[in-house]
């Protein structure tokens, strides 16, 4: 048998080893292009429902109370699905449940978007919203779990982008759609209108449906955690799972560490009796889980959901236009985006510790700027709830007009007056459930009369009034009185404090993205060692969406009674909070494995 020479063996084993790198190289990079198709997904299942409603709204023949319903179903699901999903990924695995998570969105689709009724829009939403939760978990566990850790911050990095671009793509194809619509208002023919809504709402989750399928081939595509199969006893398949994007010498150093992990554990559960319970109140496992449930919850309170969500309303309050403050929530889409992708090229070179520093400190920064300069226009701001109180009619509803003529009026009978155009909110409520209605503006001529009836408040059953107020009698709410609480009459600012409002805005944006927004979901998947991760980022996440669904059903109200100023500042203590916390608590885990992290958290060196 003919050996090769030494020196043409040397350059097969060299020409082996670059190939080997390449094949390593391509499947991170796939890796990352998946954990993307996921973020792409969470994004889409938040941001398209708002372009598409109007459209529903006008064409479905759904009264209030079930559109409500259609809505809220997403958040029913997501956290149906968010509560067992830990529990799932340690049962059937992490591959499996990206795979049947990304199954649930590509039938959600064509369910919505050929409903002909209440039954499979609702069904399709829940499924909508199903997703999204299984996604939010499995996902980050996924990446934390499978890339390395110079790529750990990367990948969980490009999540969060794609999620950011699935956001924006959802405002631009609203906006799509709503010129589309404008164009065939204009022909002046209300049949052709009607149906070119209809369509309008249809194809918005139609084109929803592509990245669906691409996360499903490549969900089928990618290799299990090794991890998961290392805890099932699968060492082998471990190893193989590794040595796809890993080196044989980082593979087998990892496959050591996750081993002597796994002793480790078996030894301490021996030694306890087999007491598991015990076990997880050790330092490890609490320090890490309290910290990110912490950050979590803080991620939230600095007001990012209701800022985005209310976006519009708030540069209307700050003296923008109708038409320059619906720009500006898809410019500040678009800040969101651009400045998530500093945000992926910094977290692994400076540290997750760092961009979360200075994320947070720039949005206590932005906040108290933007609250300073709504505390000017609200000090001058006058409730005429007596006066609207005084319309409400015998069979409980309201209905008014606000322009000019109405604003003085309303003025007059509390002997104060506001210079200029101004404008109304009005905060009411029926029994113990409140709403707020849209901000009007005097010098608009186009807008509609305020109309308040009970369907416009209450909760369409009694699984939405749960999540709404879980304290509240809907049945009692349908028999109440409606009770003006405020009615707030605010001169509208200059154009000059509406445009710096969008820079302080903006400004907010950037700061969030570049730091918590990406760091919040590797806070979420890092922190906590193996044993306990899948079902810890379950329970963090449901905080996190009991954080998210309290500012919601407070912020209204709250701005209503207090002013934007108010709510800003309080965002803003809550980030002072956040900030100090990753100050003094949070360890850099940045280059770190997975098992060096928990061994850090253990008190080892």
């Amino acid at each position: 048998m003919k050996t090769l020479p030494e020196n043409r063996l040397s350059g097969v084993n060299e020409l082996h080893s670059v190939n080997t790198r390449i094949t390593q190289k391509g499947y991170n990079s796939f890796l990352l292009l998946v954990a993307g198709l996921g973020g792409l997904l969470y994004g889409v299942d938040v941001g398209i429902i708002a372009g598409a409603l109007p459209y529903l709204e006008a064409t479905s023949g759904l009264n209030a109370g079930q559109l409500s319903f259609v809505v809220a179903a997403v958040l029913l699901g997501s956290v149906i699905s968010t509560l067992f999903a830990g529990l799932l990924a340690d049962w059937v695995g992490r591959k499996f449940l990206m795979l049947a998570s990304g199954i649930l969105f590509v039938i959600s689709i064509p369910l919505i978007a050929l409903s002909q009724g209440y039954g499979p829009l609702v069904l399709g939403r829940l499924l909508q919203g199903i997703s999204a939760g299984l996604i939010g978990v499995v996902v980050p566990l996924y990446l934390a779990e499978c890339l390395t850790a110079s790529n750990r911050g990367k990948g969980t990095g490009i999540f969060q982008w794609l999620l950011t671009l699935g956001i924006v793509a959802a405002a631009v194809i609203g906006m799509f759609f709503s010129i589309r619509v404008e164009e065939v208002a204009k022909l002046g023919n209300a049949d052709k209108l009607l149906a070119f809504k209809d369509t309008a709402w249809r194809g918005i989750f139609w084109v929803s449906l592509p990245p669906g399928i691409l996360f499903v081939i490549g969900s089928f595509m990618v290799a299990e955690s090794p991890r998961w199969l290392l805890r099932r006893g699968k060492t082998e398949a471990a190893f193989a799972a590794l040595i796809r994007s890993r080196t044989h010498e980082q593979a087998v150093l990892e496959l050591k560490e996750m081993e002597n992990a796994a002793k480790v554990e078996t030894a301490k559960a021996s030694t306890m009796g087999g007491r598991i319970k015990g076990s997880l109140l050790q330092r490890k496992y609490v320090l890490p889980f309290v910290l990110a449930c912490i950050i979590l919850a803080c991620n939230t309170a600095t007001g990012i959901n209701a800022i985005i969500g209310y976006n519009a309303t708030i540069l209307l309050q700050a003296g923008l236009s109708d038409v320059h403050a619906h720009w500006g929530y898809v410019i500040l889409t678009i800040v969101n985006f651009l400045a998530t992708i500093v945000g992926v090229v910094m977290v692994d070179r400076k540290g997750r510790k760092f961009l979360l520093s200075v994320g947070s400190a720039g949005v206590v920064v932005s906040l108290i700027f933007v609250g300073a300069l709504f505390f000017q226009a609200e000090g001058l701001r006058v409730d005429c709830r007596k006066t609207v109180q005084s319309l409400v009619t015998s069979d409980q509803t309201l209905v008014l007009a606000f322009n000019e003529d109405t604003a003085g009026r309303l003025l007059a009978d509390t002997g104060k007056a506001v210079s200029g155009p101004a404008t109304l909110t009005i905060i009411y409520s029926y029994g113990d459930f409140r709403a707020a209605t849209k901000v009007l503006r005097s010098d608009d001529r186009a807008a509609k009369p305020i109309e308040i009836t009970c369907y416009s408040c209450l909760p369409a059953n009694k699984i939405v009034a749960f999540f709404s107020n879980p304290l509240a009698d809907l049945n009692t709410a349908r028999m109440a009185p409606l009770k003006i609480e405020n009615a707030l009459l605010t001169p509208v600012p200059s154009v000059r404090i509406g445009w710096l409002t969008v820079a302080g805005l903006f400004c907010f944006m950037a700061f969030f993205a570049a730091g918590p927004g990406i760091c919040v979901w590797l806070a979420l998947s890092e922190l906590m060692p193996t044993r306990i991760r899948s079902n810890g980022m379950s329970i963090a996440l449901l905080l996190n969406q009991a954080v998210s669904t309290a500012i919601a059903a407070t912020f209204l109200p709250t701005v209503g009674k207090y002013g934007y100023s108010t709510m800003f500042f309080g965002f803003g203590i809550c980030t002072v909070i956040y900030f100090v916390t990753v100050m003094l608590f949070l360890p850099e885990t940045k280059g770190k494995t997975l098992e060096e992290i928990e061994e850090q958290f253990e008190g080892k060196k």
